[in-house]
């Protein structure tokens, strides 16, 4: 990159997307712009960029992830600060999106949160957004203004692939019906069967039957997902296929949320590895899982992501090969 791109093109990082901002600056040779994030005494939060940023295009890497309204109020200011500064453009990087599963009205009375992000976002002055693998693609059609929605599909498919002859018969189950789409995509990647966990609440209780369709005997189990929350549902689905003769168990996801009663279920469950990307920072927190802990970075996706906006360029052939959305 000449000098001139280099001094145009500023990415800045939120706290909590430091370590990935640094190594998409790494990947794009391109120094980490220069800001402060400081808390007043009663918590409030303040910015302060502390390079010239008139006309420039800035892009700034911030995860709404635990914890979410601190994280999502540091990016809302961070772009407010950029905007009264003179930014020529500014482009939210938000890897993990958070409030993603509230984007419809299950039941009376809730609120569509998803769609109250997005309105923030715009309001605060962004020009566009890029985001990994939404819980939910239509999330995208919430903003007024461009969305880039990538998959960290490529990453995982490409850590896959370097050791699928270790893998040997090669299963991917989906650990409930609603992302058939997303195993049926790398069962056709990885060239691997299809099975499927389909569960039926009986009664009022909470006690559900459990039937796999598929086969899983001696085979190695693959299990993605965009995120792991809980941990309830894929640990439930291990157990299954295990019990089914499952040789061994690997779960992958983009977005290692992991919550709750999620590590002991992990770190107790029949389950060889858990592949997560590093969307949502780790920070310590996934020491209880590090003996199974893979982690990937999508840091060079992103990267490149920006390099194309910046350039406009196609964001669209990095998604080509996408593993689509629950729904």
């Amino acid at each position: 990159m000449s000098a001139p791109e280099s001094q145009h093109l500023k990415i800045f990082a939120g706290r909590a997307s430091r370590h990935l901002a640094e190594t998409i600056c790494d990947y794009l040779s391109q120094p980490l712009g220069q800001a402060a994030t400081d808390l007043f005494p009663d918590g409030e939060v303040m910015v302060k960029v502390n390079e010239d940023v008139r006309g420039r295009d800035c892009f700034v890497v911030q995860s709404t992830c635990e914890p979410v309204n601190a994280n999502l109020m540091e990016l809302l200011i961070y772009i407010d600060c950029l905007r009264r500064a003179s930014a020529k453009r500014i482009t939210a990087v938000i890897p993990y999106f958070g409030y993603a599963r509230q984007d419809r009205k299950d039941e009376g009375r809730v609120p569509i949160t998803a769609k109250l992000v997005a309105n923030l976002i715009t309001a605060a002055g962004a020009d566009r957004v890029l985001t990994m693998d939404l819980h939910a693609a239509q999330i995208q059609g919430f903003f007024d203004l461009p969305v880039d929605h990538i998959s960290a599909a490529p990453v995982l498919e490409a850590h896959f692939n370097t050791i699928r002859e270790e893998l040997g018969e090669l299963v991917l189950v989906s650990p409930d019906v609603g992302n058939v789409k997303v195993a049926n995509m790398f069962a056709s990647l990885l060239d691997a069967d299809l099975a499927i966990v389909d569960k039926r609440r009986e009664s009022g209780m909470k006690v559900a039957s459990r039937n796999l369709i598929g086969n899983v005997e001696n085979k190695t189990v693959l299990m993605v997902d965009d995120m792991i929350s809980t941990a309830g549902t894929v640990c439930e689905a291990a157990r299954l296929v295990k019990e089914r003769g499952a040789k061994d168990i690997v779960v992958a996801c983009t977005h290692a949320v992991l919550v709750g009663l999620a590590m002991e279920r992990l770190a107790e469950a029949p389950i060889k590895q858990v592949v997560v990307t590093d969307t949502i920072p780790d920070n310590g927190r996934l020491a209880q899982i590090a003996p199974k802990l893979v982690s990937l970075t999508v840091a060079r996706l992103i990267g490149e992501a920006i390099h194309r906006i910046h350039h406009d360029m196609s964001v669209s052939a990095l998604f080509r090969q996408g593993a689509g959305t629950k729904r």
